[in-house]
């Protein structure tokens, strides 16, 4: 890390309470567990466990551990999978995945965090692929393992168990930074695994600047209702970690739920995919308390402007927006600010991360939370998606007036109508603003005569005689002509994966 970028991140690590003097006798307990951990994310835990023993480490749906508990429980949890060189670990929401991940942090193991939406022939393909020593996995989805178990499975009864256990003998130390792969969505094909090896010093842009902009203080209650296994919740849940803040965990996202745990807990931080962020403003008026809530972060999936004015108007100077890729990790975040002047941004380059749009649209980022590559062999032919050392996105984006990067869709979603280009997402982002449409995806599909045509889904809001004319009017009027869908299809509900995002061969494959 760069001068700037580390003295950045000091700054904001002080404003947020995490760097503060400490009695030496803390002081020796937290430069301990460095030396011992090293630069591992268990390191994290450790720390945390030296400085605020008694704080509340974790609330899920089984209850309340404290950091000490925490930093115990994956001691033990590293001692029983010691020998271990790499861990799979497929779960919701709740204490025993992050503890399998810092077990992997502190075997030097490494970790692969697989999507709970996976069928068993996808789950097959990439186990066979990874071929994982360990697969730590929630028994609900051992029906989906079939015989592509590998050669140890804990399940989350298990793993409860062996975290219970007492240390017979002093637990490992890492011999190495564990690797982190983090899977693709696989929406549109096969899931890839982007790899990469993170330690702590190269977090602490990120991190910096996610506490800054979000305003997040040392001790404050932060709930991830994103899904561990995706980079995005992952990460989250280390930050509150690093913080010192309560992680809120649920295995299912209710908006009911959720609104009464933000109460209960005084949550102060809340991050959400944007169809939760929707179905939490579906609830009546003032269900949600925001008394302690500083921010309400959505990523993970495009965050259509439609809905971030809503939020606004709704919860006030709250809410967020935060741009990455499995490949680049977090490269952007939006603040409020950013968001009243434009609801279509995703802010600004994040520190120590370099964002570059090129002539033609396309999206490069680089930084220390780039991927290295794909595992399995993935990465063949792909050369042409790096750029100077900064890798593409897969995105189309252009910088608003005000610097901020707005996204226009993904380049493998353009087709040429009329002799222009069409971005689905910009018609997407229209429909989302009719008072009769509840959710809608556009996409492109195949024409025999065209090559390519638009077509979208619409799921009506309420009671509404709402046809196929009403919705390419409602487009015409509001954009070139070559960019109405020809096709126009009324379904129940939009198919979208754990994290929110159009199940694309779903809807493609049930035709328009």
């Amino acid at each position: 890390m760069s001068a700037r970028p580390a003295l950045g991140a000091l700054g904001a690590l002080t404003q947020a309470g995490v760097i503060r003097p400490l009695s030496p006798r803390v002081l020796r307990r937290v430069i301990a567990a460095r030396r011992h951990l090293g630069e591992s994310s268990a390191a994290l835990a450790a720390m945390s466990a030296a400085r605020w023993p008694h704080r509340v480490a974790i609330i899920d749906d089984d209850g309340a551990i404290t950091y000490a508990q925490l930093h115990r429980r994956v001691a033990a949890v590293a001692s029983a999978l010691e020998g271990a060189g790499s861990i799979a670990v497929m779960g919701r929401n709740h204490r025993g995945v992050v503890e399998a991940a810092l077990a992997a942090g502190r075997l030097g193991a490494d970790l692969l965090l697989l999507n709970t939406d996976f069928a068993g022939p996808q789950l097959a393909d990439v186990l066979a692929r990874e071929r994982p020593d360990v697969l730590v996995i929630d028994r609900e989805f051992l029906p989906a393992l079939g015989d592509a178990a590998p050669a140890r499975v804990v399940t989350d009864e298990e793993l409860e168990a062996l975290a219970r256990a007492p240390l017979t003998g002093p637990p490992p130390r890492p011999a190495r930074l564990s690797r982190l792969t983090i899977l693709t969505s696989g929406t549109t094909g096969r899931p890839k695994g982007a790899q990469r090896t993170v330690g702590v010093s190269a977090m602490l842009g990120v991190v910096a600047s996610v506490v800054h902009r979000l305003g997040l203080r040392s001790g404050e209650p932060m709930y991830v209702a994103v899904p561990q296994f995706h980079g995005y919740g992952f990460a989250l849940s280390i930050l509150a970690i690093l913080l010192g803040s309560p992680l809120v965990l649920r295995r299912r996202f209710d908006p009911e739920d959720t609104a009464a745990l933000v109460r209960e807990h005084r949550v102060a931080f809340l991050a959400l995919v944007p169809v939760m962020l929707k179905r939490l403003l579906d609830l009546p008026p003032r269900r949600l308390d925001r008394t302690h809530l500083r921010a309400v972060l959505s990523g993970a999936a495009p965050l259509d402007p439609a809905l971030a004015r809503r939020a606004l108007e709704a919860w006030g100077p709250v809410l967020c927006n935060g741009y990455g890729s499995s490949e680049a990790g977090i490269a952007t975040i939006a603040t409020p600010a950013d968001l009243f002047a434009d609801p279509a941004s995703v802010g600004r380059p994040v520190l120590g991360t370099r964002v570059r749009v090129t002539d033609d649209g396309r999206v490069f980022v680089g930084g220390g939370m780039v991927f290295t590559g794909y595992t399995g062999g993935d990465d063949a032919g792909r050369s042409d998606e790096r750029l100077d050392g900064l890798v593409a996105t897969g995105d189309i984006g252009h910088v608003n007036d005000a610097g901020c990067l707005v996204i226009d869709g993904r380049a493998d979603d353009m087709i040429v109508s009329g002799g222009e280009n069409v971005y689905p997402q910009e018609v997407e982002d229209v429909l989302h603003e009719h008072p009769e449409i509840d959710d809608v995806a556009v996409l492109a599909v195949a024409d025999d005569e065209f090559g390519e045509r638009l077509a979208c889904w619409v799921v009506r809001a309420g009671a509404t005689a709402l046809d196929d004319d009403a919705v390419r009017a409602f487009v015409r009027e509001r954009l070139a002509r070559y960019k109405v869908p020809r096709d126009v299809t009324f379904v129940d509900e939009i198919p979208r994966s754990a994290t929110g995002k159009v199940a694309r061969r779903a809807l493609r494959g049930g035709g328009a």
